[in-house]
C-alpha cells in the first residue's frame, strides 16, 4: 500500500501547477483588477461571476457558495478525488514523479481508481485508433470517407474501429496490468459467461473527452446488418462518464467558445466534425440525450455568461417535425442562459455533416450565420400548424403562441414579440394581441397552489436546541467544550437564557454523567418560566440519534455550532473585504482573504466533523 506523500513534493506540485491554468482548464477566466481572475463559479450554478482567483497567492474563493483553497483543494473539489488522488494528478500533469514515505516510490498503477480508469480509456482509445487502420475496419474506412472525412480528419478525432471480437479489447487492457473490475466499472466491457466481453464490436468508435482532454466514454456508430443493436450506443454511465454532464468536442472547442462568446450545439459526432472542418470550430454535441440543465452550466462557464458580456448559444436541428420538436424542447431551457439564443435549421433537412457533403464547407458556415432568435422559431413553429386564412385559424395559432410570449421573463422582449406575432398572424390590433396574451400570463400565474407549509426551522435554530438537548440529558458527552462555547453561539431567545442557566448551575464539567440531580440543578437555576419549561422539555424530548451512536452524535453537534460561529466570522470578513478596493488597498485586501480563506478551511473541517467524516 501507498505511503503518504513527502511534504516536498506536494510543495513541487503546487509550484509546479498554476491555479490559473488548471482552473482555465474548466471554466473561463478574465481580468478582475489587482492581479485578480474571475469567473463562473463551477460548483453552483450564477448569472454573474463570484468566483475569484489570485495567481500570486495560488488560492481561490467563491463569494457566492464560499467555496476556497488552493490548486490541490479545487482539483480535489471538480473531479471528486480525493487530497491523494488530486495531488497525484497534478503531478501526473506537471510529469512530476512523486516519492511515497514508508514504501518509496510508487508507479502509476498503484494511482487512485480514477486515475487507473483514465488510463484505462486512454488505453482503449490507441487501441480503438490503430484497429482502424487494419484490414478488418474496411467497412468503418469507407464510412467516414463517404462523409467526406479523410484518414487525417479521423486522427484529428482520434475516431477509431472496435474489432468484431467478442474479447478484443479486454484482452488487450488485462495485458496491461487492468482487472476485470476495472473493465466493466469503466464501462469497457461486460460480464460474460467465461470473463468480461468488449461493450462495441464491429462498430465505428469516437472518444468522449472531458473538457481537461481525459477520454471518459466513447461513441459507437453501427457498421454491420448483423448487428442487432441500436445504431449508436454509448458507454453507460460510470465514475468517469455521465451523460448528461457531457459535450462531445468541448476539449477541441472550449477555447473558440470562449474567445468568439459563441457555442454552436449539433446532433451527432460527424456533424462536430463537419463544422470543425468547416470553420466553426465552436460545435459541440450531446451523447446520447437530450441537451438539458446540465450541459447549459458546461458551456455557460465557458461563454463567461452574465449580463454584461453577451454571447450567443446555436442550436441546430433538422428541418423536419422531429428537428423542430427538439429545438422547441430546448426553448423550455433557454432562459437559463443570459447569452442569445438561437436556432438555425436546415431547410432542406440536412444536418451539418450532409451539409458540407453535398454543398461544402462555405454553406456550413452560412447556415450558422444564417442563425434564427430561438424565441422566434419556437413563436413562428407554432403558428405554422395553422391554417392563417381564416379568423377561427388565426384565433387557435394567438392561443397556441400565446404561452409561449407570455413565458419569456424579459417584459420589453415579451412586448416585441407580442407585436411580431401580430404582425405574422395578420391582426393588424397589437392592443388585442397584446390583451390575450396577459389573459394568459394571468391564468399562469394564478393556477392553484399547493396548500402553504408550515415554515421549516432554521437549521441553525435545530443544531442549538439539539445540542442544548444533549446538554441537559448527557452532559458527559458534550463536557468542558460545551462550556467553553462563546454565548452568541446561541441565536434563539429561549436558547441564549438556557445556555446561562447551564453556566450558571457549574456547566457541564460539574454536570457528572447528568440525570436527576442534574435536571434539578438547572431547574433550580432557571428563574424565568420560559426557562423551566424548557429544561422539562428538553430533559424528556427524544434525542436524534440511536443509543449506540450518541457520542459521535454528540461531537457532530458540537462541531456543527462551532462551524456556525466561524459563519459569522467569515460573514464580517466577507463584509469587510466588499468595502475594499482590491487594487487601492491592496495589502489589506489580501491579508483578509487570507483570513478568509482559513476561516473557510476551518468550517470545512467542522462541517466535516459535524457530517461525521
Amino acid at each position: 500500500m501507498a505511503g503518504r506523500i513527502r511534504d516536498v513534493d506536494i510543495a513541487l506540485v503546487r509550484e509546479r501547477s498554476p491555479i490559473a491554468d488548471v482552473i482555465g482548464e474548466h471554466i473561463q477566466l478574465r481580468n478582475a483588477g489587482g492581479g485578480n481572475l474571475k469567473g463562473l463559479c463551477p460548483f453552483h450554478d450564477e448569472k454573474s461571476p463570484s468566483f475569484n482567483v489570485t495567481p500570486e497567492r495560488g488560492m481561490y474563493y467563491c463569494f457566492g457558495c464560499s467555496e476556497g483553497g488552493d490548486v490541490i483543494t479545487f482539483v480535489e473539489r471538480i473531479e471528486h478525488l480525493s487530497f491523494g488522488e488530486a495531488v497525484e494528478r497534478l503531478a501526473q500533469r506537471a510529469g512530476i514523479h512523486l516519492q511515497y514515505e514508508q514504501g518509496g516510490y510508487v508507479p502509476r498503477r498503484d494511482h487512485g481508481e480514477r486515475a487507473r480508469l483514465v488510463e484505462a480509456h486512454k488505453a482503449a482509445a490507441e487501441f480503438y485508433a490503430d484497429k482502424l487502420l487494419g484490414p478488418d475496419a474496411s467497412l468503418g474506412r469507407r464510412f467516414l470517407s463517404e462523409r467526406g472525412f479523410e484518414r487525417a480528419d479521423a486522427e484529428a478525432f482520434g475516431v477509431g474501429y472496435a474489432p468484431a471480437e467478442w474479447e478484443a479489447l479486454s484482452r488487450h487492457l488485462m495485458a496491461r496490468g487492468f482487472t476485470t473490475e476495472e473493465l466493466i466499472k469503466g464501462g469497457l466491457a461486460k460480464e460474460g459467461r467465461r470473463g468480461p466481453i468488449d461493450r462495441f464490436r464491429g462498430r465505428l468508435i469516437w472518444p468522449i473527452r472531458d473538457a481537461t482532454g481525459d477520454v471518459i466514454g466513447f461513441g459507437a456508430r453501427k457498421l454491420l446488418d448483423s448487428d442487432d443493436g441500436p445504431k449508436y450506443l454509448n458507454t453507460p454511465d460510470s465514475p468517469l462518464y455521465k451523460k448528461s454532464q457531457v459535450l462531445y468536442g468541448i476539449d477541441l472547442a472550449k477555447r473558440e467558445i470562449s474567445k468568439r462568446a459563441q457555442a454552436v450545439i449539433v446532433e451527432g459526432y460527424t456533424d462536430v466534425m463537419a463544422c470543425h472542418l468547416a470553420g466553426v470550430p465552436t460545435a459541440v454535441a450531446t451523447c446520447g440525450t437530450a441537451f438539458g440543465e446540465e450541459h447549459i452550466k458546461i458551456l455557460r462557464r465557458f461563454l463567461l455568461d452574465q449580463a454584461e458580456f453577451r454571447g450567443e448559444v446555436i442550436f441546430t436541428f433538422d428541418g423536419d417535425a422531429a428537428g423542430q420538436k427538439a429545438a422547441l424542447r430546448a426553448f423550455a431551457d433557454e432562459q437559463k442562459f443570459v447569452t442569445q439564443t438561437y436556432v438555425a435549421v436546415q431547410g432542406d433537412g440536412l444536418d451539418p455533416c450532409d451539409l458540407r457533403i453535398k454543398q461544402g464547407d462555405a454553406a456550413v458556415r452560412d447556415l450558422i450565420a444564417s442563425r434564427e432568435p430561438l424565441f422566434q422559431f419556437a413563436i413562428r413553429s407554432t403558428i405554422s400548424r395553422y391554417d392563417l386564412r381564416s379568423n377561427e385559424g388565426k384565433i387557435a395559432a394567438l392561443d397556441a403562441a400565446a404561452p409561449i410570449v407570455a413565458g419569456i421573463k424579459d417584459v420589453g422582449l415579451r412586448k416585441r414579440y407580442a407585436i411580431d406575432l401580430d404582425r405574422w398572424l395578420g391582426f393588424m390590433d397589437e392592443r388585442f394581441v397584446m390583451q390575450r396574451i396577459a389573459d394568459v400570463s394571468r391564468t399562469q400565474q394564478g393556477r392553484p397552489q399547493r396548500a402553504p407549509r408550515a415554515a421549516p426551522v432554521d437549521p441553525n435554530v435545530r443544531v442549538e436546541g439539539e445540542l442544548l438537548k444533549l446538554a441537559v440529558q448527557r452532559p458527559a458527552l458534550l463536557g468542558p467544550r460545551f462550556d467553553a462555547l462563546d454565548p452568541q453561539a446561541f441565536t434563539a431567545p429561549d436558547h441564549v437564557t438556557l445556555h446561562k442557566v447551564i453556566l450558571e448551575a457549574g456547566g457541564l464539567t460539574e454536570a457528572g454523567h447528568g440525570g436527576r440531580e442534574w435536571v434539578d440543578r438547572l431547574l433550580d437555576h432557571a428563574h424565568e418560566e420560559g426557562a423551566r419549561a424548557l429544561v422539562t422539555r428538553f430533559a424528556v424530548e427524544s434525542i436524534q440519534a440511536d443509543a449506540h451512536a450518541e457520542e459521535r452524535y454528540a461531537a457532530a453537534m458540537l462541531a456543527a455550532i462551532e462551524a456556525i460561529a466561524v459563519d459569522r466570522s467569515i460573514a464580517q470578513v466577507k463584509s469587510r473585504i466588499q468595502r475594499l478596493n482590491p487594487v487601492e488597498e491592496q495589502q489589506e485586501y489580501n491579508k483578509l482573504f487570507g483570513e478568509l480563506v482559513a476561516l473557510e478551511q476551518q468550517r470545512r473541517v467542522l462541517r466535516d466533523r459535524a457530517a461525521g467524516s
